[in-house]
């Protein structure tokens, strides 16, 4: 028999179009998401939707280190061996499932201890366990659909987890539902259907390509699983941590204050994630780019520098859409409750303080990716962990201080710190992963950007016609356009 006919081309990453693709999707997966939130405020009382986000953020936190960081070596390093990608997911899993014995039982440890009242929530926490676990294996098949150039095919998964998780809840919201467990249930059927999109949609793109005859390898680090651990392991520690920089402050409300603050900060953080996943978006797209490039000087920073001029471009946008977004939205989707002040404070207004460090996070993602696509991984370890460190020691002090003054001063310094903790990363990424010169070459951008973002922040909050200012920041829109369509969109 003659050898199997050649596959056709596979696509190739692009930054442009495959960050619109992501960033799309996203947008609507969090709109979708924002939707069933409302349905949980509204079917549920304060004190169960805050003790179910504090659930499964817990289990996300506790289980992500499972991921080992090998989906993140598996988008650096799979656009090499395309052939190679559809049985390392496979490898990727078996190495999971031996590293989740021991978190296993760490939870079954940790959950008594952290809830005496455990065994009243016991299915509540099981389910939460069972979508943080869903969600970590669907990453692999994700990353696999992104190396092969299906950014879209990724979104698709995206959406059908997120659809399938809405539509539960409204089918549970109008049959007059009031239980928490049953809605936890269907987000865990969301995720469950995510996963098996994703893994349906890897089979057929990277399956035929696995059968075809090739003796290409995805590098010195897959030979063994030994040395694939290890250098995986920067990343492995890197996301056992990554998630508090984000839930860090509600982690420390709910203890400070209780249940109910942590909600009321989770409402106001709702819409700041949702503005978070363009810079995440971007992040996806960016890391195969820049890590096929590190090893070019030239073609590494002249893709840095397209990277930022398209992060100041979307900077007004995302400053404006989002305060007005939120100051319109949030009032007329949730309960009364959540921005009447009752809860010790406005979700609109804490929203306001949040908006500066989604700022700081959008201007850190060139820098920030930089040093995860970068040749020393142990660096964006100890960068994170930089971070985390501070979020934790500065918003453990500030939120207990002003929480010992009063709830709402306590809400307040929780905030704060969150945006904080932004200005830190972005600086600490910039001192770390900035190309020589990068900085004082663009100074002028950076410090014009900080400025009229803070000021116009603080002009939401306090004096609105400040907020004005900000418009000085279409300035940027024009490079941003150019550096866009470099990237082939």
């Amino acid at each position: 028999m003659g050898a199997a006919p050649p596959l056709p081309a596979a696509r190739q990453p692009e930054m442009g179009r495959d960050s619109a693709w992501l960033a799309g999707a996203d947008l609507v997966a969090v709109f979708l998401a924002l939707f069933g939130q409302v349905l949980l405020t509204r079917a549920l009382s304060t004190e169960d939707f805050g003790l179910f986000i504090i659930a499964f953020d817990a289990f996300a936190t506790l289980f992500l280190i499972v991921d080992l960081g090998l989906p993140t070596l598996l988008a650096r390093d799979g656009g090499k061996a395309l052939d190679r990608v559809w049985p390392s997911i496979f490898r990727i899993y078996r190495l999971q499932a031996m590293v989740l014995v021991p978190f296993l039982l760490l939870a079954c440890v940790f959950t008594p201890l952290a809830d005496p009242s455990w065994r009243t929530h016991a299915p509540l926490l099981l389910i939460c366990a069972g979508i943080a676990l869903a969600h970590i294996a669907s990453y692999a098949p994700r990353t696999a659909l992104r190396v092969a150039g299906e950014a879209r095919l990724e979104a698709f998964t995206k959406l059908t987890e997120r659809g399938v998780t809405v539509l539960g809840y409204a089918v549970l919201y109008w049959a007059g539902s009031r239980s928490v467990t049953l809605f936890a249930l269907t987000f865990f059927i969301g995720a469950c259907v995510g996963l098996l999109a994703a893994l349906w949609w890897s089979k057929q793109v990277l399956q035929p390509h696995a059968q075809q005859e090739s003796h290409s390898t995805l590098g010195p680090v897959w030979a063994s699983n030994t040395t694939l651990l290890m250098h995986a392991l920067p990343f492995a520690i890197t996301l056992g941590v990554l998630p508090y920089v984000v839930r860090i402050e509600k982690f420390i409300l709910s203890d400070a204050i209780g249940l109910e603050a942590a909600a009321l900060f989770h409402v106001a953080q709702l819409a700041w994630l949702a503005g978070l996943v363009v810079p995440q978006a971007m992040r996806a797209a960016l890391l195969p780019l820049l890590g096929e490039r590190r090893d070019r000087p030239g073609e590494f920073q002249r893709q840095l520098n397209d990277s930022l001029d398209f992060c100041l471009a979307l900077l007004p946008y995302g400053l404006y859409g989002g305060a007005a977004v939120v100051w319109f939205a949030v009032p007329l989707a949730f309960p009364a409750q959540y921005t009447d002040g009752s809860l010790d404070g406005s979700a609109v207004e804490l929203f306001m303080v949040l908006l500066f460090g989604w700022c700081c996070t959008l201007l850190s993602t060139p820098t920030y990716t930089a040093l995860q696509a970068g040749p020393k991984p142990w660096h964006f370890t100890a960068f994170i962990s930089g971070v985390v460190a501070f979020a934790a020691l500065f918003g453990s002090w500030l939120i207990h201080w002003q929480s010992s003054l009063s709830n709402e001063r306590g809400l307040y310094a929780a905030v704060i710190a969150s945006s904080v903790t932004a200005a830190f990363m972005l600086l600490l990424s910039l001192l770390m992963a900035a190309p020589k010169g990068h900085v004082s070459q663009r100074k002028a951008d950076w410090t014009l950007a900080l400025c009229l973002a803070l000021t116009t922040c603080v002009g939401f909050v306090m004096f609105p016609p400040l907020a004005l200012t900000g418009v000085v920041l279409f300035i940027f829109t024009p490079r941003g356009l150019a550096a866009l369509r470099s990237t082939g969109l």
